[in-house]
């Protein structure tokens, strides 16, 4: 009995002491810390689609014909130091926005062609090219300028685009089919 009670102690103070120690044995190790670098890009782009053309006109001498409207959808996506995105329309050349061709083409200048956005006013395409050099000077018109802000870094605008050729100083346009090309383009500053 003596050596059991002399034993007992012993196991007691043996298991406290591994209980003590375990921790130490239980303890978590670490790696050191790696790191992976992540790059994403989102490229910059800006596109217009237009629908609804040909644009067809029945002129009528010294009066005012309208074409059948097109409709223009923009669509950006631009980094944050982009200010602005321009809507221009222009044609190649101020004196000649539409011509009869044949041998003694006969002229319908831009001045006589106008353009009107939405419900706005109808502007003739006689303006320069716009601030970021997109036009012909005095064959142009800006169709719209939309402010670029952190709300439309990643956007779309579509318009509505009705032409018309008012003939009012041209009373004595010979008969013919006239033919021209209006350029649409758009540029963000």
């Amino acid at each position: 009995m003596i050596r059991t009670k002399i034993m007992l102690p012993a196991l007691v103070i043996a298991a406290g002491l591994l209980t003590l120690a375990s921790p130490a044995f239980a303890a978590t190790i670490t790696s050191n810390t790696s790191n992976v670098a992540l790059s994403a890009t989102l490229s910059e782009s800006l596109g217009i689609a237009v629908t609804g053309g040909p644009v067809n006109f029945t002129l009528v001498p010294g009066g005012t014909a309208t074409g059948n409207a097109v409709t223009i959808n923009t669509t950006w996506v631009l980094n944050n130091t982009r200010q602005n995105v321009n809507l221009t329309g222009w044609f190649s050349s101020a004196s000649a926005a539409l011509t009869s061709g044949g041998s003694s083409p006969v002229n319908i200048p831009t001045s006589e062609v106008l353009g009107q956005v939405g419900t706005g006013s109808f502007n003739a395409f006689t303006s320069g090219a716009d601030a970021g050099g997109v036009g012909v000077a005095g064959a142009s018109l800006t169709l719209f300028t939309q402010p670029i802000t952190s709300a439309n870094y990643n956007s779309s605008k579509q318009v509505s685009l009705t032409l018309e050729i008012n003939l009012a100083s041209q009373t004595q346009l010979p008969a013919g089919t006239y033919t021209g090309t209006l350029n649409l383009q758009a540029d963000a500053l």
